[in-house]
């Protein structure tokens, strides 16, 4: 997986020595969000950022403060989250990758690092984030997709929710299908760019891909998305959620151990 908006010289290479005076630097990181209380640092909490921030600590000696793409919640995993940080570590991008991971838990790791403009932000210059959903469907449960994918017995009707995912795309105000949004100067209004669902043996994976996306904005729509593929909701009872202001239609939220954070988009790459 790549991200853009990696301003780095193309004749230095991931082995070029940074200078010595302060850098930003972006790390392409992945995660096994079971043991967490989510990516954000918070008191007497283990979390992705504390646990970055602690390894940061112990290769470069420095405290360092790093920015993410994207909040992610208690249990949700990540493919391609994308954070930052500044250092005046002196530094190549293979030491990053290598010092980071091993001072790093097993199940968070580093994929890629590289220099970045100085005024980079992960959060406010990413474009689009592309969350994914695996639903197991299976009346079995499974030891290996334990804490991986939500179990849903039954018959699926793969057909139907995707005809509902595709009324998703376009410009809409999806408050229904968020749950903590609590500032009445928050806008709710979001782009979605593609929303599809689709079955790869007994995994049904929801793909989301839009500008931005509200609190548990996922979690709820897949929740929904399931009850027009179990036949207790329409398509066109879907369309009428997206457009009637009305809380408590859209949902329920399902568990956070299905959702992926796959990837973020930045202007360069589009």
């Amino acid at each position: 997986m790549t991200v853009a908006l990696l301003a780095r010289d193309p004749a230095q290479g991931d082995s070029a020595v940074l200078e010595p005076s302060a850098v930003r630097m972006m790390l392409l990181i992945e995660y096994d969000g079971t043991r967490y209380a989510g990516s954000q640092v918070q008191d007497n909490a283990s979390t992705i950022q504390s646990e970055l921030e602690r390894a940061l600590r112990a290769l470069t000696c420095e405290t360092v403060r790093v920015s993410f793409a994207g909040r992610t919640d208690a249990g949700v995993h990540a493919h391609g989250q994308v954070v930052s940080f500044t250092t005046a570590a002196v530094l190549d991008a293979k030491a990053f990758i290598n010092g980071l991971n091993h001072y790093l838990p097993e199940d968070i790791a580093v994929r890629f690092a590289g220099s970045v403009a100085s005024d980079f932000d992960p959060r406010r210059h990413a474009v689009r984030r592309e969350y994914e959903y695996f639903i197991l469907n299976s009346d079995s449960r499974s030891a290996l997709w334990r804490n991986r994918a939500y179990q849903v017995p039954g018959k699926l009707d793969i057909a139907a929710m995707n005809q509902a995912a595709s009324l998703l795309v376009g410009e809409h105000d999806f408050i229904l299908f968020a749950s903590g949004v609590d500032d009445p100067q928050m806008s709710t209004v979001r782009r979605m760019y593609e929303a599809a669902v689709r079955r790869e043996a007994d995994m049904v994976i929801v793909r989301l891909v839009a500008n931005a996306f509200l609190p548990h904005q996922v979690r709820n729509t897949v929740g929904t998305l399931l009850r027009v593929g179990r036949g207790k909701m329409t398509p066109a009872a879907f369309q009428g959620i997206i457009n009637v202001r009305e809380f408590g239609l859209a949902g329920p939220c399902v568990p956070a151990c299905g959702l992926y954070l796959k990837k973020v988009y930045y202007a360069n790459n589009l």
